[in-house]
């Protein structure tokens, strides 16, 4: 089980032991970090999972598909490194992978 480290919007890292095959989402959820509020559960329709990844790793992960990519357009901070969290699969490969969850949420359901 590999061990990600979500750093918090107030700056706090939280390290989590994150079984493979579940999204980034659930396991920031699962393990109570602050600012992953993903409203839609996953169903990749609000964008408040959204989350910076760490540079090193991004090259690692498959392209986000044209749904992740629509709701990336529509978050505050969208950066290069912007993914949303329910949209990425946790890996084995991804052990000790840094992930930033922005201060400012996406914009909700709907939006």
């Amino acid at each position: 089980m590999p061990k990600i480290v979500f750093i918090e919007p107030d700056g706090r890292r939280r390290e989590a032991d994150a079984p493979v095959g579940i999204s980034l989402m659930e396991s920031a959820r699962a393990h109570g970090v602050a600012g992953i509020l993903a409203l839609c559960g996953g169903a990749c329709a609000c964008a408040t999972c959204h989350v910076y990844i760490g540079d090193a790793a991004l090259a690692r992960l498959p392209p986000p598909e044209d749904m992740e990519q629509g709701m990336l357009e529509s978050v505050a901070g969208l950066r290069s490194n912007s993914r949303l969290g329910c949209q990425v699969l946790v890996t084995a490969a991804m052990e000790g992978l840094e992930v930033t969850v922005p201060a400012e949420p996406g914009p909700g359901p709907g939006a």
